[in-house]
C-alpha cells in the first residue's frame, strides 16, 4: 500500500473515531509503527491532524459540529465513497454551492483536501461547512454564508433572498429521502425551500445520498428527478432501485465502497 492510500485511511479513521493510536493503525494497515509515525508526521505538517503521544487526534478541519455528531458517525464509509466521486465534478476556480447535511459535509472535507479546491468559491447554507473552510485559514478558498441562525443550516426567507442574488456553477445537495418516481425530499419545509433556491441559481445540480435513503420517507419535495443532473450514491443500492432511478435521472453514479484492508497489505 502506497503512502497516499495509508494517509487517506488514517484520515478516514479520524473522521469516524476522532482519535487514532499508532499501534492499532500499524496492526490494522499491516505496516510498521515507524511507517505510521511518518504518515502522521506528514499529515500533521499539512495541518490535517494533530500529533499526540502514541497517536493523533482530529483538528477542527476534520471534526463535525456537535449537533452533527450522531449522524456523522453513521455510514461513514458510504459517505466517504460518495464524496470521493463528487470531488471529480469540481474544477479549480469553480463557484459552487454546498447544502446542509452530513453527506454534503463529508464531501466538503474531501474537496478541501484535494487539488480541485484551488481557487474555488463556496456558497453554503451549512454552518459546519462554513466553519470548516474558515478553520483552514486558506487564502485560496472563499466562502459565502447567509445570515447566521441557531440551526446548523441557514434556512428561511432571508437565506433564500441572499441565495437568489448569486450564481454558481454546481450545487451539491444531500437529501433525507428518495422517492420513486416523485424525487428528493426533506423533513423540514423551510430547508426544502432553501435547497430549491440554491438549485435555481446553479447551472448543475448534484445530489449526494447513500442507498439507505431510498427506504426513507419525508414531508417536503425539493427536487424532481428531471430537475437533477447527477445522483451520486453507493453500490449498495438494490438493482431494482438502480434500474428505476436510471430511467428517471440524467446520470446515476454508484460509488464503490472501499475494500477492507487485509493484514500484510
Amino acid at each position: 500500500m502506497i503512502s497516499s492510500q495509508r494517509q487517506h485511511l488514517i484520515l478516514s479513521r479520524l473522521r469516524t473515531r476522532g482519535a487514532v493510536r499508532i499501534t492499532a493503525l500499524s496492526k490494522e494497515l499491516g505496516v510498521s509503527a515507524m511507517t505510521i509515525r511518518r504518515d502522521i508526521a506528514d499529515l500533521a505538517d499539512k495541518g490535517l491532524l494533530k500529533r499526540v503521544h502514541g497517536g493523533a487526534v482530529s483538528t477542527s478541519t476534520l471534526l463535525s459540529e456537535p449537533l452533527f455528531s450522531v449522524k456523522s458517525q453513521m455510514d461513514i464509509g458510504l459517505k466517504d465513497a460518495i464524496a470521493q466521486e463528487a470531488v471529480k465534478y469540481v474544477a479549480p476556480g469553480d463557484v459552487i454551492a454546498i447544502g446542509g447535511g452530513t453527506t454534503a459535509y463529508v464531501f466538503a472535507q474531501h474537496l478541501l483536501e484535494s487539488q480541485q479546491s484551488s481557487g474555488i468559491t463556496i456558497l453554503t447554507n451549512s454552518i459546519p461547512v462554513a466553519e470548516l473552510v474558515q478553520a483552514l485559514e486558506s487564502k485560496d478558498v472563499e466562502v459565502i454564508v447567509g445570515v447566521t441562525t441557531r440551526s446548523n443550516s441557514l434556512v428561511g426567507p432571508i437565506a433564500d433572498k441572499v441565495v437568489a442574488s448569486l450564481r454558481v456553477n454546481t450545487v451539491f445537495l444531500g437529501t433525507h429521502s428518495v422517492s420513486i418516481p416523485r424525487g428528493f425530499l426533506m423533513p423540514n419545509s423551510l430547508e426544502a425551500a432553501t435547497d430549491m433556491a440554491m438549485m435555481d441559481i446553479a447551472d448543475r445540480t448534484i445530489i449526494l445520498t447513500d442507498h439507505t435513503k431510498w427506504s426513507c420517507t419525508s414531508l417536503s419535495l425539493f427536487a424532481r428527478f428531471d430537475q437533477v443532473d447527477t445522483v451520486i450514491t453507493d453500490d449498495g443500492l438494490d438493482p431494482d432501485s438502480v434500474s428505476k432511478t436510471r430511467d428517471l435521472v440524467k446520470e446515476l453514479v454508484l460509488a464503490r465502497q472501499a475494500e477492507p484492508v487485509q493484514e500484510g497489505e
